[in-house]
């Protein structure tokens, strides 16, 4: 059974050692040793904290989930669930850019197996609610929540992908989520003067956006 891993400073510090050991070098190179040289511990805390190699990968996982889970539940429901869906993507982001190494095993990296793959879907169906409220308020037509959640989702992915890469700046990764979300929403069914309103909204309340990243895509 995997140990609790929020209590101790010290399963962090392996965790998050193991994140930027696979980040940088594969789950195929990953070894108790190494995660544990590079926490500045020994081996014996890892099954201390974890029991052995598969609940650390575990943990692992759920630690980046955790994280994400809660830049996620930062966000309120307003009377604009367009705005609301907007702000999800941002902590989306926002988390992928701050947890940048758990960010790669989540999403850049084979689930460890099957138990592993489990981890964290709950956090999109919170994406596939949002859509759903755009649906059921008529700002988006009628369709399936799940695949225009997984559009808004490959975009906000290919976009923090770009950016972890430095291939993007974070102004333009930022603009172009905006742009990218602005198409998706007048392509959901959404008026485009009220999809822009509804963005340029999430835009103020949310401290990542610039001037740079406004949503007025046209």
């Amino acid at each position: 059974m995997a140990r609790d891993t929020r209590k101790s400073s010290t399963s962090v510090e392996l965790i998050e050692a193991a994140a930027r050991l696979i980040a940088s070098d594969g789950a195929d190179r990953l070894t108790l040793r190494r995660v544990a040289d590079a926490a500045g511990t020994s081996t014996m805390a890892i099954y201390t904290c974890f029991g052995g190699m598969p609940d650390l990968r575990h943990a692992v996982r759920s630690e980046g989930f955790a994280r994400l889970a809660a830049h996620i539940s930062g966000v309120t429901q307003t009377d604009d669930p367009v705005a609301d869906l907007a702000l999800l993507g941002l902590a989306y982001y926002e988390n992928a850019v701050t947890n940048a190494d758990l960010y790669r095993v989540m999403f850049m990296e084979r689930p460890h197996d099957a138990a592993d793959a489990q981890i964290g879907w709950d956090t999109f169906e919170a994406l596939i609610a949002g859509v759903q409220r755009c649906i059921t308020a008529e700002r988006f037509r009628e369709g399936d929540a799940a695949d225009r959640a997984t559009q808004l989702w490959a975009l906000a992915h290919g976009l923090v992908s770009l950016e972890l890469a430095q291939l993007l700046e974070r102004a333009a990764a930022l603009h172009a989520l905006a742009a990218g979300a602005f198409g998706l929403f007048i392509g959901f069914g959404d008026d485009r003067d009220a999809a822009r309103h509804s963005l340029s909204q999430a835009a103020s309340l949310s401290s990542l956006v610039s001037t740079g990243a406004r949503s007025d895509a046209s």
